[in-house]
């Protein structure tokens, strides 16, 4: 069967359709299905750090989510019980501003992006099959939610499709890095609780964050050591509540406030897979995942949307093989996001910081400039590489030069 499309994308959500949207803009043709119909929610940790609006502001998008209400988020702070580490993040093209837009704000907006773009998108549809010949993925094998098949064809099919991506279920990448499950965790809304930026608190066992979405709401995420897991279950909303008493004060706030929504939440494992062969390749958490302490997953779908299309745009035009095209992908993606993994999973333990951690955050509570280095380990414009090399740390805690 001759190629329909240059690319099938499966899966419109953050990772896939900012994927066609770049393609349909470079004049590629290009196929995006989802069997969602939009808007409609997805659990998510919603956070946009400030690489990711980077990107949103690249591809012109930027205008519409501040149109939605969103609020800004441009401080960030980390309550660890004794102190409270709180800063702005080094910038990212200009801004350390983030933003943390409802799902069913945010993906409605991408898939019309690209819609717009050019991209042909098919809602409420199922992908039954990935069609492979001789070894090659061809394409997809579907229906639509009228429950009309059909089949389409493709040079590449790109899952965009999520942890379970139909996609990597077919072609069985190699799965890397694996780190189990470290924590469970639920999320709900509350009207009425003023939060300052992106706040985290960190006890023992336990770690939550509070921050500003769309309709004056705030969104708090708790999570629990995956062990525990069944005895939360038991008492979901008085579990939640209570381990808010850890911090008073914030517990005092909840207590102000109305909770608006249900629990959303499920587990999430730690791995890498491969994200290419033979006719396919992998975007966001198809292709990598980790545990939502430090809420990189919309980020990085954004970042690894580029990489992906620009990997495929110098494969189609015969400036790369295929392999050599996509290996360069994905050795940029782990490059960029080993450090930020390693430090994910540490975290997402919820042990109590070592000495030799508390010590650091000791020594650089109070100091500005340190303290901004800190938080943008999280916002992802500071590796923890970089931050943690012992002559960054001497520098940030070298005392002021005095003046003459």
């Amino acid at each position: 069967m001759p190629d329909t499309y240059d690319v099938i994308v499966v899966g419109a959500r953050c990772a896939g359709s900012p994927t066609a949207m770049l393609l349909a803009r470079s004049g590629y043709r290009v196929l995006v299905v989802d069997r969602s119909s939009f808007p409609s929610d997805t659990v998510s940790t919603h956070l946009i750090h400030a690489p990711g609006v980077d990107a949103l502001r690249r591809w012109g998008l930027l205008d519409k989510i501040v149109a939605t209400g969103c609020p800004p988020i441009d401080n960030y702070s980390f309550d660890f019980g004794p102190i409270t580490i709180a800063g702005t993040p080094l910038p990212a093209g200009g801004s350390s501003t983030a933003y943390a837009p409802r799902r069913t704000v945010l993906d409605t907006l991408l898939v019309d992006a690209a819609a717009e773009a050019g991209a042909e998108v098919r809602e409420g549809f199922t992908v039954d099959e990935i069609v492979i010949e001789d070894g090659r993925v061809t394409g997809i094998r579907g229906r639509d939610r009228d429950g009309a098949t059909c089949t389409e064809h493709a040079r590449v099919v790109i899952g965009a499709d999520g942890a379970n991506s139909r996609v990597a279920r077919a072609v069985k990448p190699e799965q890397y890095s694996e780190k189990p499950i470290l924590q469970a965790g639920y999320y709900t809304y509350f009207s009425d609780l003023q939060v300052s930026g992106f706040e985290t608190t960190i006890r023992p066992d336990r770690g939550w964050a509070a921050l500003p979405t769309n309709d004056g709401l705030t969104l708090v995420v708790l999570g629990w050591p995956y062990a525990e897991h069944a005895a939360f279950n038991a008492d979901v909303e008085g579990n939640f509540l209570k381990t808010f008493e850890m911090s008073p004060a914030f517990a005092e706030r909840v207590r102000s406030a109305t909770r608006v929504d249900r629990f959303h939440g499920s587990p999430v494992p730690n791995f890498f897979r491969k994200p290419f062969g033979p006719g396919w390749a992998l975007v966001g958490d198809a292709g990598y995942i980790k545990d939502p302490i430090t809420a990189q997953g919309i980020t990085n779908a954004f970042r690894d949307a580029e990489l992906c299309v620009d990997a495929l745009d110098a494969t189609f035009t015969g400036r790369q093989s295929f392999d050599d095209a996509m290996a360069s992908y994905q050795t940029e993606r782990d490059t960029h996001s080993m450090p930020m993994y390693e430090f994910t999973t540490q975290l997402a333990t919820l042990h109590t910081p070592p000495p030799d951690l508390q010590q650091l955050l000791g020594g650089i509570y109070g100091n500005q400039p340190a303290m901004d280095a800190f938080v943008s380990i999280t916002a992802g414009t500071l590796s923890p590489v970089e931050f943690f090399d012992p002559a960054n740390l001497a520098a940030l805690m070298a005392p002021p030069a005095m003046s003459r």
